[in-house]
Order: C-alpha cells, then sequence, then structure tokens
C-alpha cells in the first residue's frame, strides 16, 4: 500500500494523475479508513531510541485523499457543511463521549475513553485514550496526543500537512495543557509535562530552564546543550517530560533598543507522586 501511495503521489506532483483509476481510489480510500480506525498513525514511537518517526507516505495519502474527492453536502443532524471530507459517525460502540458540536473529520482517530467537548479535530489526527478535549479546543491535521492528556479550553495544536517531510505537534502521555495554550510547527511535548494557561510554543519559542532541574537532559532534538548568560539551558522545539512551564519574556536587543519579547520558563519539575489527573493550580502551589 505504501509503493502504491507513493508512486499515485509522484503522478499527482508531475501532473500525471487519473483521478478515475480505480487502484487509486481503493488504495487511498484504505488508508484513510486505517488511519480513522486507529490501525496507521502518522507517527509511531521507537522506545529503544527514544524517537518519533514520521511516515510521510500516510501524508501523501491524504492529500491524494483531498485530489479525489469532490465538494459535496455534508450533513450533520440539523446542520449542513460544503467540504470534500466527511464526518465521523459516532456510535456507542466507539466508548468516546461525544458532546454536540464536537466535530472530527473522517481520517481522525480517537480512541475509547476519551471526551470531546465542542471542539474541532481535523483528519490525521490521533488521539489516544482517556484524553480530554475541552470546548473550543482545535486539533490541526496529523497532530498526535498521547493518553491521559487534558486538552483545556481555547488550546490550540496546530496541524502540518505540508510540507511533507515536516513533523507535526506531538503531545505525550499525561500532559496537562493550560486553556489558551499554543503549539505548532513540529513541537513535541514531552510526557507528563505542565503547560501553564497562555502559553505560545513555536518553532522560535526560547524554553528557558530557570529551575535549573533539567541542565543535564538528553534531547533528541536538540543534541547541543545551549546556555544563556545567567547559565540556564534553553530549549528549542520541545519540552522535557515532568517540565512545568509558564509564559515569561526575556530581553532581545534590537536596532532601536532593547525590549523585551515572549518565551517560556520552565518553573519546575511534576512529581513522580502528584496525581496525574491534578489540575493545574495545585501542580503551581506545589512549587511554589
Amino acid at each position: 500500500m505504501q509503493k502504491l501511495i507513493e508512486n499515485f503521489f509522484k503522478e499527482m506532483t508531475d501532473s500525471k494523475l487519473d483521478v478515475k483509476n480505480k487502484i487509486l481510489h481503493k488504495t487511498v480510500n484504505q488508508c484513510i479508513d486505517d488511519l480513522d480506525q486507529g490501525k496507521l498513525k502518522l507517527c509511531t514511537y521507537d522506545s529503544d531510541k527514544n524517537i518519533w518517526t514520521l511516515h510521510e507516505w500516510l501524508k501523501q495519502s491524504i492529500l491524494l485523499f483531498f485530489k479525489i474527492n469532490k465538494m459535496e453536502v455534508v450533513l450533520s443532524d440539523n446542520f449542513s457543511f460544503v467540504d470534500k471530507i466527511p464526518l465521523k459517525q459516532w456510535t456507542k460502540e466507539q466508548g468516546v463521549r461525544v458532546v454536540p458540536q464536537a466535530l472530527a473529520r473522517k481520517g481522525s482517530f480517537i480512541e475509547s475513553g476519551c471526551i470531546l467537548m465542542p471542539s474541532y479535530i481535523n483528519i490525521g489526527a490521533h488521539v489516544g485514550a482517556g484524553t480530554m478535549i475541552d470546548t473550543w479546543a482545535t486539533i490541526g491535521s496529523c497532530a498526535q496526543v498521547g493518553k491521559n492528556v487534558h486538552v483545556s479550553g481555547g488550546v490550540g495544536l496546530g496541524g502540518v500537512l505540508e510540507p511533507l517531510q515536516a513533523r507535526p505537534v506531538i503531545i505525550e502521555d499525561n500532559v496537562f495543557l493550560g486553556s489558551r495554550v499554543s503549539v505548532v510547527e513540529g513541537f513535541l511535548v514531552k510526557q507528563s509535562a505542565v503547560i501553564a494557561s497562555g502559553v505560545n510554543l513555536t518553532a522560535s519559542t526560547y524554553i528557558i530552564d530557570v529551575s535549573g532541574e533539567f541542565e543535564n537532559y538528553e534531547s533528541k532534538i536538540n543534541n547541543k546543550k545551549v546556555f544563556d548568560d545567567n547559565g540556564a539551558r534553553i530549549f528549542k522545539l520541545e519540552v522535557p517530560e515532568n517540565a512545568v512551564v509558564i509564559q515569561g519574556t526575556r530581553n532581545k536587543v534590537f536596532k532601536k533598543g532593547e525590549y523585551p519579547v515572549s518565551c517560556a520558563l520552565i518553573i519546575g519539575k511534576r512529581s513522580e507522586s502528584t496525581d496525574k489527573k491534578t489540575s493545574l493550580n495545585q501542580v503551581l502551589r506545589d512549587i511554589n
């Protein structure tokens, strides 16, 4: 199936694709069905190497899915939409609590035990068991969310469908994302991290360990350790596991003077004994 998808995608980029090809339709629809049921996943974790691997051909299958589908009226209860991608159809057998108007596109997978408040989950996304997607949260295309994650109200997880080689946003197990948190541009939040309300994590965001508890942390994204003038470890594109992060600022020199710019501050480490379901306020209180 992977070889077929890769060949069809090359034909599409070369403007030689026959969109009526029956094998094309069968193969692409099978890929999307497998993503929808959790049989396939855009990114998989290698526990031996402690790294995430992106499977580009599954991104290709999604782009081909857009190519072969036509705009149609999509019906959902008393609402109608116009799109190329149908919405997921829910039954009690899936074990997911779906509150109106929680919307998930076909090709996304939401594991049993999840709760979806009025929210939006895009194609290719994968959400693990026991995760809470709160009101007005959005899970972008191909974003990967682990088990027992709390995605608070208004959180935005960016989708990365193109470029193909770009890794999507990955949120590992037991993470707490506070209200209005934004995570984009292939950012990795490691397991059990706590991100306080309003934190913005992008590819250019400095994550500064002002607690000093992560100086020896082994990062798989940035092998070279970087420190600021105060001796604080700087991370980019990754929040270490068990880190407690709040929004902060750092001074930066520009042509017209020195001004504060946004950053994120690691202010402590989540205790191993802390209940994974504990509130954000309690975690911040624990580390004073």
